[in-house]
């Protein structure tokens, strides 16, 4: 093959010919190659064979041989693997042919029982020699010393299946002797056969990732989409009620100021009308001084009757002065109406807080098992003072509670639990959260919806004995779960300190017993609606505490 190959070569380029023709000492080249070697000689008359040298005049005529061509075509379509090993040089890396002398050439097939390798050139008479046909050829190996036993120096074509090796014919009668042993090949097959199986099921597992993977890009994709939508549609909303909001300062601006030009215009006519007067008092004035000041009392008591101080004088106009307070009842008005605005939107967010957090098109994480993991969630949390009992104390910066024995006089709010000594945290909790109480007496930890009872029945506003409260009860050496008034007990190690660990998106409540070690108490598997706020409920004796920690 590789002669044919080099018989087939264009001596100029040295590839396979292109449009082959013959020139008239009989070799063959390229056209473009001997064209451009003739158009590069110094002798433009008289041509030349590059090969044999034989000169032409005139330069000949170039017609395509297309027998060559059709060989060559022929050739190619062979394909690059079969038609190029033979001049395929062997790499450091690669099996060499034994037999190639020079520069060694790629081994296409190794031998057995010759114990060499061969490229195609000098792998023909196993092919076309009788005794070598029957010689057992495997794809070129860098490992063929491999397969011989280097005890007996014999081919291993037996497979121990007692010790997992291969073996020769000599070992098998030897320290093998009684194992269960089966040929080479037929391990192989089998292998292979196994090998076939698991790929499949290896494929069919790619398969389905690949599957998942392009579920998962595309679900990226409407993720973006809607999350890109959501941001314009919510930069739209919120614009709009920012141009409100600043249309509604436009308009109390105004109104305060026409407002301002109305009262000080009507200050002002009064102002004026009172100096008119004034000016004519003072007028008046000054004639009965000059007048009383008079030594002829004829010209005084002639004129007495007609003087200024006698005519009747108009009344000082009732005009009600006010405190200065002014536009500050304003002020407060839309101080208020602001409070009000806030807390709505307050009130609102949470579910719009909670509306994106439920956004969740991917499998929930794991909850954390560690300390060091759950630590990354700590939430400090703060007590909200509205929600507050009037016989629970908060101190410590709104952290800690204490049950007292008289009432605190805490002013009236729609928030305040009025029979049941609790209090709930400030703000609302969505996500992954994770808090600590320290505690002493008979206490129910837990959280509840904001809108709880706040007076009522135990069963209406009790912490944990509703459907809008989750609590463990926390007494001393043992706990309770209390939900929807139903108890359920629960074991675990005694502590001081109970751990809460929330994740919202999940539906999971964890409480946890603290001491020098975290143990899981009780674990509860809900769908929340709302945001949850922490909560205590100080239960039996003056002087029962429960603490918020704050753990950075």
């Amino acid at each position: 093959m590789a002669q044919n190959r080099q018989k087939l070569t264009c001596s100029v380029c040295l590839d396979l010919f292109k449009d082959p023709v013959t020139i008239p000492c009989g070799h063959s080249y390229c056209m473009s190659c001997i064209k451009g070697f003739w158009e590069h000689e110094d002798q433009k008359t008289t041509h030349s064979c590059p090969q044999c040298r034989h000169s032409v005049t005139p330069r000949p005529a170039l017609v395509k041989n297309t027998i060559l061509a059709e060989i060559v075509e022929d050739l190619k379509r062979v394909g690059p693997e079969a038609a190029s090993p033979d001049l395929c040089y062997a790499e450091p890396k690669d099996v060499a042919c034994d037999f190639c002398t020079g520069r060694k050439l790629k081994a296409f097939k190794s031998c057995l029982m010759c114990m060499a390798s061969y490229c195609e050139e000098h792998l023909q008479p196993h092919y076309d020699v009788a005794p070598l046909r029957k010689h057992k050829l495997l794809d070129a190996t860098l490992n063929l010393q491999g397969t011989i036993c280097s005890r007996h120096d014999e081919v291993m074509k037996i497979f121990c299946r007692t010790d997992h090796q291969c073996i020769c014919y000599l070992c098998l009668m030897d320290e093998h002797k009684g194992h269960m042993t089966v040929s080479a090949a037929a391990e192989l097959a089998e292998r292979q056969t196994e090998l076939s199986s698991g790929r499949q099921k290896l494929q069919l597992s790619i398969q389905e990732r690949e599957e998942r993977v392009k579920a998962i890009q595309q679900e990226v994709e409407a993720i973006n989409h809607s999350a890109d939508d959501a941001v314009r549609e919510s930069e739209k909303i919120f614009s709009n009620l920012i141009r409100f909001i600043k249309k509604k300062s436009t308009d109390a601006k105004q109104q305060i100021r026409s407002q301002q030009k109305t009262q000080v215009s009507r200050a002002k006519e009064h102002q004026d009308k009172i100096q008119q007067e004034l000016n004519e008092l003072k007028s008046k004035d000054a004639v009965l001084e000059q007048v009383s000041h008079s030594e002829d009392h004829i010209y005084f008591l002639n004129n007495y009757p007609s003087l200024p101080c006698l005519s009747e004088s108009a009344d000082l106009p009732n005009i009600k002065i006010h405190p200065p307070l002014h536009f500050e009842y304003v002020k407060a008005a839309v101080s208020e109406a602001a409070d009000k605005v806030k807390a709505v939107l307050s009130e609102e967010w949470l579910k719009v807080s909670l509306s994106v957090i439920n956004v969740d098109v991917l499998l929930p994480k794991k909850e954390p098992q560690t300390r060091p993991e759950i630590l990354k969630y700590f939430r400090s949390i703060t007590l909200d003072p509205n929600t507050t009992n009037v016989r629970v104390l908060l101190s410590e910066g709104n952290r800690k509670t204490t049950l007292i024995g008289s009432n605190l006089f805490y002013p009236n709010h729609p928030d305040r639990f009025v029979h049941w000594q609790q209090v709930l945290g400030r703000d609302g909790l969505t996500g992954r959260c994770y808090w600590e109480v320290e505690y002493k007496g008979l206490i129910n930890i837990g959280v509840a919806y904001k809108d709880i009872r706040r007076q009522g029945t135990r069963e209406e506003c009790g912490l944990g004995c509703n459907e809008k409260s989750w609590a463990l009860e926390c007494n001393t050496g043992c706990y309770t779960f209390v939900h929807d008034n139903i108890s359920t007990p629960v074991s675990g190690p005694h502590s001081s300190r109970v751990g809460i660990y929330l994740d919202h998106t999940a539906g999971t409540l964890s409480f946890y017993s603290v001491c020098k070690t975290m143990t899981l108490l009780h674990r509860v598997q809900t769908k929340f609606t709302q945001a949850v706020y922490a909560g205590l409920w100080l239960r039996r004796c003056e002087g029962d505490t429960a603490e918020m920690c704050d753990l950075k």
